[in-house]
């Protein structure tokens, strides 16, 4: 079996990106797929998870992995279309019911303190219609005097982190995508993103050497952490084409490619999820492989090469 129909082999939520990100399938058909989301496979699994009083495994970002915003995140990352009835009933009762456990009077479209959980906030509640604006302006009040984002600021950081920095950049991404464009958050979302290019994103700039090896290690879901797959395919969304500055990341994503063309996570950042993604480390992995994939295809990598 070749990677492409292994790749379509699977559920609904990736068949979708498949024949979006790697074929070009005809919108009407890629609609149609995405539509089978909310009633087939993981989408419908978390859906139906959903506990009466509107939250998941009752909690807001706890139990981590299985909670009400670890399933939101997930349910985005699976494509679920905001505009379908499923995700209307899902996330109605949301913003009363999920209170954050930092401060139970905070609903949950208010978000909380830290950045990197402010970040994901604002993608969920971008992605499904929310109003998230407040959130924005708080990290667009955040950003620090580098381009990036830390979620120890508060105890006297000076300097921007990897994976707070992704997880803003993301929530920008998605308001800029769903509610419009935006001076004032595509200025910070270049910045944000200029940080981590400026450092080929896995270097420290004052040396060059790798900030943490485990930003080169595959996985996914990542949750709240950064690796250079993630960043990629961050960029690929932002940006008409790579510089030469993601070159030796790319590096990195063509190294980790298995002789059958298919990518296995290096590490499973995740203890439990509602549903079984079939990710295991050292296996084929079905996400990390289109995330690759597509993110090669931005670059212009051509299959079984070299970036």
């Amino acid at each position: 079996m070749d990677v492409l129909t292994w790749l379509l082999d699977s559920d609904p939520a990736l068949r979708w990106q498949v024949l979006r990100d790697l074929t070009d399938a005809p919108a009407d058909e890629v609609a149609r797929e995405r539509a089978c989301v909310a009633h087939e496979g993981w989408g419908a699994q978390l859906l139906a998870a959903q506990d009466p009083d509107g939250r998941w495994s009752g909690g807001t970002f706890f139990p981590e992995w299985v909670s009400t915003e670890a399933t939101l995140r997930l349910l985005r990352d699976l494509g679920l279309d905001p505009a379908s009835p499923e995700a209307r009933r899902a996330v109605a009762p949301v913003h009363e019911a999920a209170r954050w456990e930092y401060d139970p009077s905070l609903r949950f479209f208010e978000g909380e303190v830290e950045p990197c959980i402010n970040g994901r906030t604002v993608a969920i509640g971008a992605y499904f219609g929310q109003d998230v604006r407040g959130v924005v302006d708080r990290l667009l009040g955040e950003q620090m005097a580098d381009g990036g984002w830390n979620c120890e600021q508060e105890d006297g950081s000076t300097r921007g982190s990897f994976d707070t920095t992704v997880n803003v950049l993301e929530g920008l991404w998605e308001h800029e995508r769903s509610v419009g464009p935006d001076a004032a958050v595509t200025d910070a979302r270049v910045r944000g993103e200029e940080y981590l290019l400026d450092r080929h994103l896995f270097r420290r700039r004052s040396d060059g050497a790798v900030g943490q090896d485990r930003w080169l290690r595959l996985a996914w879901p990542n949750g709240w952490r950064y690796d250079v797959g993630r960043a990629l395919d961050h960029l690929r969304l932002t940006r008409p084409a790579p510089d030469e500055r993601v070159r030796e990341a790319l590096d990195v994503l063509v190294a980790r490619r298995a002789p059958d063309g298919r990518w296995a996570p290096d590490v499973a950042h995740h203890d439990r999820l509602l549903v079984d993604l079939g990710e295991r480390v050292g296996a084929p992995s079905r996400w990390l492989t289109l995330r690759a994939l597509r993110v090669l295809r931005w670059a212009g990598v051509p299959a079984g090469a070299s970036a």
